[in-house]
């Protein structure tokens, strides 16, 4: 290592050669502070261990850049985008992501990252020691780049010689089928015919023979670009196949490298890849996702315990959705339990259980009528079918409640750790933009929550739904009008494929049944008005005229009539008496939740009074309104 100067920072720098002197020197792993990409020997890193770290070429980047995509003004290297706020964001003009800090910068308003001017401009890969530039237009190439052959005579097409140049049509190659992630760079093409070759693709041999991580033989090049669909993946290709001759399957390049078994967001199980199936072997053959019908047979993904079925393509679409596994590797248990039994009943159902988020003994019942006026702690939902009740203190759960896992993966969540069943908390569920004091599943990376009526509503699967009498899919895609509330050009929907109905999940996880102040019987959600008088389209809470192609909340018994809003308050997923934690930066001791109805004091927040729901302590003078803390 030898000392050099500090190119704009506040201490010495010192220049490593050595990627091991690199890694010694490093605590965790590091950006450049300039392009901000993964830091590589040789580079620049701070004498006094302060975390600055340089590329050698960031460092030795020219002031000033002729760029061989833009020949008309020299491109100024600038610390931060000239940009105001005002002017919006400051996006590069080749990878059309945002520029932070230092850009090459053109007065006609022309942007690209520094991390462009410190790559090869063949291969687009990190320059190594040994390179080509060309000091007057900044034109960098790596040694093996700058020796690739200028044309090439290739097998898969014949008419014409492939010509080294630029993707600048950013064409997908036609040996594997895909568009490289920069879109330019070198490849071999062809302009006349618009066939493209990437360069790692160029390489042609009868005997290239390729091994897969799950299939028993190997594929070998097949060089000859006719249309086909993939035994792996079931979608059309018409560029250069692989075949395997013993078992008589043809399939892409990529698909090659399939995983055998992969951990999905989208199910509970493993799910494994096979190349066809027998149609008894499923009950239905529509892909969990997206829906549409499986071919079976073509590749797909499959789980062995539900025989639920995906298409490769749906399973795959997202790289954040789903981990590779191995055969070899021992299963997690995927569904951790909630509950252990402690009593069975002679038809093999659990009577008695512990639940780890209560302290007592819970027991079924399926005496509805009994407790018609309690609600399940797990949802907020009332009792209408079987549940678990505690004979110790007012405790209620659904069974469906009571059989959700303490971790789960959730399909509509971006971070990678599962979800984590939680309790006991007061939070803004980000599915349903509610504030509730239910059960949650939290995120432990960005501590989001998410309320079980949403995880229940948006796990896959067919859904029934209130007055219809065709089961409801979600489509996550899918842009309409929601039948139940109206709204529209609403993105994500459950939606019936025989006809023409849609609902958002919101509506989809409204309750059935619902109390209200105004009435001592229970209110039921309707989905039709069979009332044809215009004069009785009203609200009997709020006394406001009411659309009847709505849905809104009945009770038959004295027949009246509810917005769904007006019945259900704005906070109705908040169980009065329940006593909750709360942040310490809030307060420090449990509070709990109240109405004040007789007196209204001030809120510790904002002063004003508390005139419907807030949450007090008991043990001091606090009580403040749920949307200020």
């Amino acid at each position: 290592m030898e000392e050099s100067n500090n190119y704009g920072h506040q201490h010495p720098l010192l220049l490593i050669f050595n990627q091991d002197q690199l890694i010694h020197n490093q605590s965790a792993v590091t950006d450049c502070s300039r392009c901000g990409e993964k830091v590589s020997a040789p580079c620049f890193c701070c004498a006094e261990h302060c975390g600055f770290y340089l590329h050698k070429v960031c460092a030795e980047a020219p002031l000033e850049l002729n760029h061989p995509f833009h020949h008309d003004h020299p491109l100024l290297l600038m610390q931060k985008p000239p940009y105001s706020d005002s002017d919006g964001e400051c996006i590069c003009d080749f990878c059309d992501e945002r520029c932070e800090k230092f850009i090459y910068h053109c007065s006609c308003e022309l942007d690209f990252h520094l991390k462009y001017a410190a790559k090869c401009f063949g291969c687009w890969e990190p320059l190594a020691k040994y390179t080509h530039f060309s000091p007057d237009c900044g034109f960098n190439l790596h040694e093996k780049c700058a020796e690739l052959p200028f044309k090439l005579n290739h097998g898969c097409h014949r008419k014409h010689p492939l010509v080294l140049q630029f993707n600048s049509e950013r064409l997908s190659c036609k040996i594997c089928g895909e568009t490289s992630q920069n879109g330019s760079g070198f490849i071999y093409g062809c302009s006349p015919c618009k066939f493209v070759v990437h360069l790692e693709c160029a390489p042609q041999s009868s005997l290239q023979v390729f091994d897969s991580i799950n299939h028993e033989h190997p594929f070998t090049l097949f060089l000859r670009q006719v249309p086909f669909t993939c035994d792996a993946c079931g979608t059309e290709g018409n560029h250069v196949a692989y075949i395997c001759g013993t078992c008589n399957i043809i399939i892409h390049k990529n698909c090659i490298s399939l995983p055998g078994i992969i951990k999905s967001k989208w199910h509970d199980h493993r799910i494994l890849h096979t190349y066809f199936h027998h149609i008894e072997e499923f009950r239905v053959l529509d892909c969990l996702i997206c829906h549409d019908e499986v071919n079976t047979e073509h590749g797909s993904y499959y789980c062995s315990k539900c025989t639920v079925i995906f298409h490769v393509k749906c399973v795959m679409k997202d790289k954040d959705s789903y981990e590779i596994e191995h055969e070899d590797e021992e299963s997690p248990d995927e569904s951790v339990s909630s509950i252990t039994v402690l009593e069975w009943s002679d038809a093999g159902e659990a009577t008695v259980i512990e639940h780890f988020k209560h302290s007592h003994h819970l027991m079924l019942s399926d005496r509805v009528d009994e407790y018609d006026n309690k609600c399940c702690d797990g949802c907020l939902f009332p009792i209408l079918a079987s549940f678990y009740y505690c004979t110790q203190c007012d405790f209620f759960l659904h069974k469906v409640c009571v059989e959700l896992p303490k971790v789960k993966h959730v399909w509509h969540h971006r971070c990678q750790p599962p979800l984590v069943l939680t309790s006991n908390k007061l939070f803004w569920c980000v599915k349903c933009h509610c504030w509730s004091s239910c059960f949650a599943y939290k995120c432990a990376e960005c501590k989001d929550y998410t309320c079980l009526r949403c995880i229940i509503a948006l796990t896959p699967g067919a859904r029934t739904c209130l007055g219809h009498n065709h089961p409801l899919l979600f489509y996550t895609e899918y842009r309409g009008q929601c039948a139940a509330c109206g709204d529209d050009d609403i993105k994500g929907l459950f939606r019936c494929k025989d006809c023409d109905f849609s609902l958002d999940h919101k509506c989809f996880s409204l309750p059935i049944m619902s109390q209200h102040k105004s009435d001592k019987h229970l209110f039921s959600l309707t989905n039709h008005d069979d009332n044809n008088y215009s004069e009785s389209h009203f609200c009997d809470v709020c006394e406001e005229n009411r659309d009847p192609s709505i849905w809104f909340y009945h009770c038959a018994t004295c027949d009246t009539s509810a917005h769904v809003n007006c019945v259900l308050g704005e906070h109705p997923f908040l169980k009065l008496g329940s006593i909750i934690q709360v942040r310490e930066d809030i307060h420090k001791h449990p509070v709990t939740v109240v109405k004040k109805i007789y007196y209204y004091p001030n809120c510790s927040y904002c002063c004003k009074p508390c005139l419907d729901l807030a949450l007090e302590c008991t043990g001091c003078n606090f009580i403040a309104h749920i949307e200020c803390p």
